[in-house]
């Protein structure tokens, strides 16, 4: 005789206080962070929360201006969230790195490209391998000190996007370095240049000391080409 289906009622269900809240957390983390593999994602998630460490979860939802939609390479907001969950020590793991990559649910060939572009093997430099993140997403050494600072920064968005000079010079020299079009004379006279604003301001370096000054002095200089060849 099969036994009969048990009953329950509400007050036989236990239902944890903070359930709701932490379910309205994590949707909310999916939404700005939009992963491509909501399980994959899901599962890191979970993961890091239940050992306290930092979330796979990006500040804000991106969307790529030119089609409206997410991306789904790696982008800044996700460079962002990778410093945030590794950037902690000089170093990490490739496995740590493997990890997190593949929880943010980021192409591995991507990351092969980064790593086989910094000659990485074991454990890695991590301000090394965030300075080539911070390359692949721009065109230039500077646009990718820009996004350096950006990432970097304590200051607040559209802020003066501050960081340490000490830093910047790391990633700086990084890069330089990787990308080879520069000598080390000029690697050292262009830090030379600045070095008296970073004196006048305690040490750090905002966006305008290298990016939107230069910017402008580049836009000059096209002006008066053009002006001289009409």
């Amino acid at each position: 005789m099969p036994l009969p289906d048990t009953m329950y009622c509400s007050q036989q269900i236990n239902i944890p206080p903070e359930l709701p809240d932490t379910l309205k957390q994590f949707c909310k983390a999916a939404i700005r962070t939009q992963p491509k593999d909501i399980l994959v994602w899901s599962a890191a998630y979970f993961t890091a929360l239940s050992k306290g460490k930092a979330l796979p979860v990006k500040d804000r939802l991106e969307l790529n201006v030119a089609t409206q939609k997410t991306d789904t390479g790696l982008t800044q907001g996700l460079l962002k969230t990778l410093h945030v969950q590794l950037g902690s020590g000089t170093t990490c793991s490739m496995e740590d790195l493997k990890d997190k990559w593949k929880g943010l649910c980021l192409p591995m060939e991507q990351m092969q490209v980064l790593l086989s572009l910094g000659n990485f093997t074991s454990d890695i430099v991590w301000m090394d391998f965030f300075a080539l993140g911070c390359s692949s997403l721009a065109g230039t050494l500077r646009s990718s000190l820009k996004i350096a600072c950006e990432i970097l920064t304590e200051d607040e968005e559209g802020g003066a996007a501050r960081i340490p000079f000490s830093i910047f010079v790391q990633i700086y020299t990084y890069l330089a370095h990787v990308e080879g079009d520069l000598t080390e004379n000029q690697i050292d006279n262009y830090l030379k240049s600045l070095q008296p604003e970073i004196d006048k301001q305690d040490g750090m370096i905002h966006l305008y000391n290298f990016y939107y000054q230069e910017t402008r002095t580049e836009i000059k200089d096209n002006s008066e080409e053009n002006l001289r060849e009409q």
